[in-house]
């Protein structure tokens, strides 16, 4: 009788652990463990970062970091660390946590424009993506893919087209020079070649001039006007006469590329430099900044006129007078530097 009740009492605490022991397996597994107020909290987690990396940057998100930790490990999650961008929504468990972890990378929107060098770019997706500039930079100059392309260091830019891209945030940085290639192949397509080819420009050297372009006038609706005039000046074999390839040259002769220049001297055209379009003819050696699409696109469908010059208007800032001979445009650019003295514009 007496062994009886011990086996009835074992049973009992048997059955009340066991009771005990689920009710702790269900809350390490189906109870919310979220520790955040904003609705959702996301988490970088770098390449080649151990399973300790992760528990110690999810510890501030969470209620129970070692009920965490202690289902990772039976999932299996600790030995198959993921690196990429990952968002936690308010009251998931753990079991959710370590799904989301495990398989919801989530793409970042890649954004860059207006970049004056391939350095520029560098350091502008650097601050977008898990990549350092300095190994983004490394890739877009090799010179074997260089060469594969067609392109050389002075023309290296105008492999990237500027726009939104969805990329992941770990995408190393061959991948996205890749997939940046294949967004330049997928823009150029059938049409767009055709109407380089029309106009007897590459589309390297569609993008140097809409370069200028971008840089001459900042309302798009004006730029196949603006690229009508150099499309003009090219056929006549005369020179571009751009006052942004000055500044340009400047920059890149003295290297120093933080100045800012709102006034071209006329000491500056006088500047021996290959980006000078006031002493050498033709398309520059390569683009002096990254242009716009619309830009691009107002080289390739121009407005036909026989306009060959222009200077900024100082009644419509913004836009420009443009002219078909030297004298008209000489007019113009006498009222456009008395406005320039009278602001005191020096430099």
């Amino acid at each position: 009788m007496y062994i009886k009740k011990i086996l009835v009492a074992i049973a009992l605490l048997t059955v009340v652990a066991g009771g005990i022991f689920s009710y702790y397996t269900y809350n390490l597994i189906l109870s919310p463990n979220t520790s955040f107020e904003t609705k959702t909290k996301t988490l970088f987690i770098k390449t080649g970062a151990s399973f300790e990396d992760v528990s110690k940057q999810l510890t501030p998100f969470v209620n129970d970091i070692t009920g965490f930790n202690w289902l990772a490990k039976k999932k299996g999650y600790a030995a198959n660390v993921k690196a990429g961008k990952y968002i936690l929504k308010q009251d998931l468990n753990n079991n959710e946590i370590i799904g989301v972890l495990r398989s919801q990378n989530k793409p970042v929107t890649l954004r860059f424009n207006n970049q004056e060098r391939l350095e520029n770019l560098a350091g502008r997706i650097s601050h977008q993506i898990e990549a350092d500039s300095l190994s983004i930079l490394t890739e877009f100059k090799d010179a074997s893919f260089l060469k594969e392309v067609g392109l050389n260091e002075e023309t290296t830019l105008s492999l990237f087209i500027p726009n939104s891209y969805q990329v992941y945030w770990n995408i190393s940085p061959k991948q996205l020079r890749k997939k940046l290639y294949n967004e330049y192949k997928r823009f150029w397509n059938a049409d767009r070649k055709a109407k380089a080819k029309a106009i007897g420009l590459t589309p390297t050297e569609v993008y140097s001039v809409a370069a200028i372009v971008h840089k001459e006038t900042v309302k798009a609706k004006e730029r196949p006007k603006v690229a009508g005039v150099y499309m003009n000046r090219l056929k006549k074999g005369i020179k571009l006469d751009a006052d942004p390839t000055v500044i340009y040259a400047i920059k890149k002769s003295s290297g120093d590329w933080n100045q800012v220049i709102k006034r071209v001297l006329l000491k500056d055209l006088e500047l021996k430099h290959p980006y000078n379009t006031y002493q050498n003819a033709g398309v520059p050696p390569g683009p002096i900044a990254m242009p716009d699409i619309s830009a691009i696109d107002a080289v390739l469908n121009y407005e036909r006129h026989k306009y060959l010059y222009f200077v900024a208007d100082v009644q419509n800032f913004g836009y420009h007078k443009f002219a078909k001979t030297l004298t008209e445009h000489n007019r113009n650019s006498r009222a456009y530097h008395r406005w320039v003295n009278k602001k005191h514009i020096l430099r």
